[in-house]
């Protein structure tokens, strides 16, 4: 509902700018309102107020009575009754051959009562917010975790462990086993650091809540590491998303073997092939179209300074070939994990 003091001001702008030349359907487009809402607001020559808040509205026939809501909360008081919900209720007056109203009409009356509260031993719902980090630079956060590569026997697995940076999409660690503890997962770790340079230097390390992402040993690790770890919020598979579809595209790769790998060394040659592809070859759709390593050792805004010229001069030649602006070739600046809301960003920016 829009304000008495609103309209007139809508309506006084769009008069304005009718006086000043401009079509009147394309006023008010412009200020987000439609031709007929402009003409239904002017009423004898007046700006009218909203009057749907004082409208008289007339109860519907079929309304409960006070009689049958009382009946409601009788029958949701007896004992036999007294611990189910009306999902359990009507159905049990149904067998015996009796309804009341429905089931969206006991929740209703029970609700305008303050009689439907959660009951029993078990913790209420409550609602929870994903974990959020952003990475604006290379070594900031990392993601990991470890999935199963199957073997050829049957029941029988490989561990792929995997670290990955938020901001670049470039694998700076992986390792394959033969089981998944924390030991393994801490030493990892500990290589990628020296690997990287990040020994000394904030970093944040994201998991699931698995046994190896939460044991002590690689929890103690860390804190000798100065690592601040974070973790996914329990039974929530999408808030580590980005190692996720890591694994997919690892997993989905054509060379893939569909029938498992023969033996341990087999799975550490495949897996070794797939990571030289995929970092300095693989050109990400998510850091525009650059493979990781380019976007990992900073050569990447070069190279899309380059595409940008290409474009704008392919464009020159044959203006007539692009109806909009050529491609943007811009990578994102900063890179979240678990993003706010669209609303959200919008106010920052």
């Amino acid at each position: 509902m829009t304000a008495l003091p609103q309209r007139q001001q809508l309506v006084a702008d769009i008069l304005q700018a009718q006086r000043a030349g401009a079509c009147l359907a394309s006023a008010c487009e412009e200020l987000g309102i439609s031709l007929r809402t402009f003409e239904r607001w002017q009423q004898a020559g007046q700006v009218q107020a909203d009057a749907r808040p004082h409208a008289e509205r007339p109860e519907p026939c079929h309304k409960l009575t006070p009689e049958e809501r009382q009946h409601i909360l009788t029958l949701c008081h007896e004992p036999r009754f007294a611990d189910l919900p009306p999902a359990q209720i009507v159905p049990q007056l149904a067998d015996e051959g009796v309804y009341v109203a429905s089931e969206s009409s006991f929740y209703r009356v029970l609700r305008q009562a303050r009689q439907q509260h959660h009951r029993g031993r078990s913790k209420a719902p409550v609602p929870s917010q994903p974990v959020r980090h952003v990475a604006t630079g290379p070594g900031q956060v990392w993601s990991w975790d470890v999935t199963y590569l199957p073997s050829r026997v049957r029941g029988q697995f490989f561990y792929l462990y995997a670290v990955l940076d938020l901001y670049s999409r470039k694998l700076v660690a992986w390792e394959v086993h033969e089981r998944e503890n924390g030991e393994e997962a801490a030493d990892l770790i500990e290589r990628a650091c020296w690997r990287e340079q990040r020994r000394t230097q904030p970093l944040i390390l994201h998991a699931d809540n698995g046994a190896a992402q939460t044991s002590y040993t690689l929890r103690t690790k860390l804190q000798a590491l100065g690592i601040t770890p974070s973790h996914s919020r329990p039974g929530v598979s999408d808030d580590n998303a980005h190692i996720e579809s890591w694994f997919r595209t690892c997993k989905y790769a054509p060379g893939y073997p569909p029938g498992g790998f023969e033996t341990l060394a087999a799975a550490r040659e495949w897996v070794l092939r797939f990571v030289t592809w995929y970092n300095g070859s693989h050109r990400h759709s998510g850091i525009a179209y650059v493979t990781p390593e380019q976007r990992h050792n900073g050569t990447a805004e070069p190279l899309l300074v380059q595409r940008r010229a290409v474009y704008e001069a392919a464009r020159q030649r044959h203006p007539l070939r692009w109806k909009r602006h050529p491609r943007p070739w811009q990578a994102p600046d900063h890179v979240w994990l678990n993003p706010p809301p669209a609303t959200t960003l919008k106010a920052a920016a």
